[in-house]
């Protein structure tokens, strides 16, 4: 239940229309409350008292020109610069490619200033009806007519913020950052600080449970399946794990023995939806990082810094991990393991970062030396030997690549230097 819980909160955040309505809504309320407390006459404002002075003082029909320039500027405001934010992002888009946008979608603060804008214009409206002339039986709520003047001055200093956090956020420099802290936040989040147990040598094969859900697997609650599993006395190893694509009828489970609400169980464990999700896969930002790399290398691209800034940020990442456990994926209850569920390893994590990366940069000259540098590095903070192994692999396959790629004999020869550098580094020796 925590686990669909947290998946559903993602998905709100998806919405980016839920934080502006809600700040609509909190408007429309101040335009009651303010008019509601001149009406009552808790709260009211004399406009020929010198020590009221500091707030809207005129008659009904200037508060009606003024409410209606407020009203019209704010949605025009808001029409215009999220059309030219919507075209500035189609080409960022292009250029980082479209499952980027998510994080612009995403973003709070692009939510809140389309919510004040609106909010404004909504504040505004529910305060012009309220206005009456002397033909009308005259009422002029000032306290209301001052907070519309102070939320017009509001939405222009936000304007002004907005269009340099869009000039800023649109900078592939910050998506690529911005995107490396979700990484971080993943690798603390989705590691542990001691190792975890063994798989068991023989897991179930057999038994294959088939559910109803389909799509992407976005999160799994493993404390409750293995609550479930622990009170029935059977072992469940899942097949799949969060990021996987899940089609409708395949067996995402293996039991050790029969059980007859097994479907159920797992239709309450697992949460589907129609994308990935981050709330659980640690390769979900790796992804998205990979992606900015193999666009920028793209010929109509053709950018290598940016790609060299990936790897950068990469092995920042893999720095992190040298110093933690990657789960094994093995529940335990009473001690007997209870659930297995399929995890990244460090092998995973590796070749998601640089198989793609590798393929896509033959020839060039900068993004393979930027990542036979950054395996070095690696491999200097590592402490174990087999992740070690795993990062030769990988340098090996980047001389490979070079080799069979660059032709000229000087870039090559600078690689093969760079290489016998992280080898000397990885036995222990000084990198200098």
């Amino acid at each position: 239940m925590k686990a669909r819980l947290q998946a559903w909160i993602e998905f709100l955040g998806d919405l980016f229309w839920l934080r502006p309505a809600l700040i609509v809504l909190g408007c429309l309320g101040l335009a009651q409350l303010g008019v509601w407390l001149e009406t009552a006459h808790i709260a009211s404002y004399d406009a020929s008292s010198p020590n009221q002075n500091w707030g809207y003082s005129g008659g009904a029909e200037g508060a009606r020109a003024l409410l209606s320039a407020v009203a019209s500027s704010t949605i025009g405001v808001a029409g215009t610069t999220f059309s030219i934010t919507i075209a500035a992002l189609t080409l960022a888009s292009g250029q980082m490619g479209p499952r980027l946008l998510r994080n612009f979608t995403r973003d709070a603060r692009n939510q809140v200033v389309l919510g004040i804008f609106l909010g404004t214009f909504a504040y505004a409206l529910m305060v012009l009806r309220t206005v009456r002339t002397v033909q009308e039986s005259p009422f002029v709520p000032h306290l209301a007519i001052t907070g519309a003047i102070a939320l017009a001055l509001l939405s222009l200093a936000t304007l002004v913020w907005f269009v340099h956090h869009i000039a800023v956020s649109i900078n592939v420099e910050t998506v690529v950052d911005a995107v490396h802290r979700d990484l971080c936040a993943a690798v603390e989040a989705r590691t542990c600080e001691t190792a975890g147990m063994t798989l068991p040598a023989r897991l179930p094969t057999g038994g294959g449970v088939r559910i109803e859900g389909s799509g992407y697997l976005q999160a799994v609650d493993e404390d409750g399946l293995a609550d479930w599993a622990h009170a029935h006395g059977a072992t469940v190893a899942l097949r799949v794990r969060p990021g996987d694509y899940v089609p409708r009828g395949f067996p995402v489970a293996f039991l050790s023995a029969g059980i007859e609400d097994v479907e159920v169980a797992l239709n309450r464990a697992l949460t589907f939806g129609r994308r990935p999700a981050a709330l659980q896969d640690l390769e979900y930002s790796i992804r998205q990082l990979v992606e900015i790399a193999v666009r920028a290398l793209s010929p109509g691209i053709n950018d290598p810094f940016t790609a060299g800034s990936v790897v950068d940020h990469l092995g920042g990442a893999l720095c992190r991990v040298a110093w933690r456990h990657l789960p094994s994926g093995t529940v335990v209850r009473d001690g007997r393991v209870v659930l297995v569920v399929p995890v990244t390893d460090y092998d995973g994590l590796c070749d998601a970062m640089f198989h793609m990366i590798r393929q896509n940069a033959a020839g060039s000259v900068h993004v393979l030396a930027r990542m036979l540098d950054v395996l070095t590095r690696v491999a200097e903070v590592e402490r174990l030997t087999d992740r070690t192994a795993e990062l030769a692999r990988h340098a090996d396959l980047v001389l490979a690549a070079a080799r069979r790629d660059v032709a000229d004999p000087h870039d090559l020869a600078d690689l093969e230097a760079r290489h016998v550098r992280f080898t000397v580094t990885r036995m222990g020796g000084d990198p200098a």
